[in-house]
């Protein structure tokens, strides 16, 4: 029963995660505003956010290798809720750049070690679907969470949402504190764990599919509240709903995914919801202007967005158990990149006003990405080889 709880509160941790990383795109016009600077400006909040997670998580991972994975993951979580008071109590947006940047250089630690650490927990058959639903944290975190975000700035403020975020993050770090059990530890991990992950040609390729199909989402979502009402002239309200339901339909996806990935395996699954969202990416950029078909762009693409990550992790456990810990930070590592070159490549398309392009450049990442996934595809007959 307790390790039940535990799973309950990584996953809550992983909402507290995704808001610390994505909060800003919610709240894009209220902080330009507020904080006196361009639209681009303050996506580059995310972007170089993401710079600093793709460095911090794999170099985090490391470096608290021997740490006890509960103090590890409360610590991780009540560093984030700092860092979300104290730019609520700021309106330079150089200082909030700063505290940002702190605070997720610690931050880089939650989503990759609490994969690492439910894997722990479970049995090693349910490790695909525990693992996914830990990530599920994300797609909560977009689907309420991002429309939250876009409410409370709207009416209360941009600072408001900091202050919420800090709260929810110390009821999380608390609640993490009393359900998950003392003492585990993951497979310790030197300098060399990451070279044999480097000559390991599985793991690379999996890495690969990471960083394309990151780098193709993020060109769009983090402009997806301005690019609509750029396309269509829709406000924070249609904003706010386009938030709700992509990360309403992703639960759904990443729930599914849990449900068959036992049956299928997680290259089928992968397959699956990779399809699904290169499907979604290209409807969203035929139809931008049209919010109808924009909406069932949003659909197919939510459906597989946070599968696609839980599945990405699923693959590097079950490639190397060993080196899970440093494998799956890699991953969350590349994941970032990807969000910083899709971020800083949506933002420069946004800022010279190529608003229909943005999609088509999106959606040609994940093209390539399902291009990787297709060219090294395994068969049983060639993983006995």
């Amino acid at each position: 029963m307790r390790n039940y709880f535990s799973r309950i509160v990584l996953m809550l941790g992983n909402v507290v995660t995704g808001l610390s990383i994505l909060g800003p795109a919610g709240m894009l016009a209220d902080l330009a505003r507020g904080l006196h600077v361009g639209i681009h400006d303050t996506g580059l909040l995310v972007t170089y956010g993401a710079i600093v997670l793709c460095i911090g998580s794999p170099v985090m991972a490391w470096l608290t290798t021997r740490v006890d994975r509960r103090v590890l993951l409360v610590a991780t979580l009540a560093i984030l809720a700092a860092g979300q008071a104290a730019s609520a109590l700021t309106s330079n947006y150089y200082v909030i750049l700063l505290l940002r940047i702190g605070m997720l250089a610690i931050g880089a630690i939650y989503t990759p070690q609490a994969a690492a650490t439910v894997a722990l927990i479970v049995h090693d058959r349910e490790r695909p679907s525990a693992i996914a639903f830990v990530f599920l944290g994300w797609s909560i975190a977009i689907a309420g969470g991002l429309p939250l975000v876009t409410l409370i700035a709207t009416h209360f403020g941009w600072q408001a949402v900091y202050g919420t975020l800090a709260a929810i993050a110390a009821i999380v770090a608390a609640l993490l504190f009393v359900v998950l059990p003392q003492g585990l530890q993951g497979h310790p991990l030197s300098p060399q764990s990451f070279v044999t992950i480097a000559h390991s040609k599985r793991i690379l390729l999996i890495l690969l599919v990471t960083l394309l199909q990151t780098s193709g989402q993020f060109t769009v979502f983090i402009y997806l509240a301005p690019l609509l009402h750029a396309l269509t002239g829709a406000g924070p309200a249609v904003a706010g709903g386009f938030f709700a339901f992509y990360g309403v339909v992703g639960l759904v996806g990443n729930v599914v995914a849990s449900g068959i990935v036992t049956k299928f395996g997680t290259q089928k699954t992968l397959a699956l919801f990779m399809a699904s969202t290169l499907l979604g990416m290209t409807l969203w950029s035929i139809g931008a202007g049209w919010l109808v078909a924009m909406g069932a762009g949003i659909f197919f693409w939510a459906f597989g967005f946070a599968a696609i990550n839980s599945m990405q992790q699923a693959r590097l456990v079950a490639a190397a158990p060993d080196l899970a810990s440093a494998s799956v930070a890699l991953n969350t590592s590349v994941l970032y990149v990807g969000q910083a070159i899709g971020s800083g490549i949506g933002g420069l398309l946004f800022a010279h006003e190529y608003f229909h392009l943005v999609g088509y450049v999106g959606a040609a990442f994940v093209a390539l990405a399902c291009a990787v996934l297709a060219a090294t595809w395994e068969t049983a007959k060639r993983r006995q080889t």
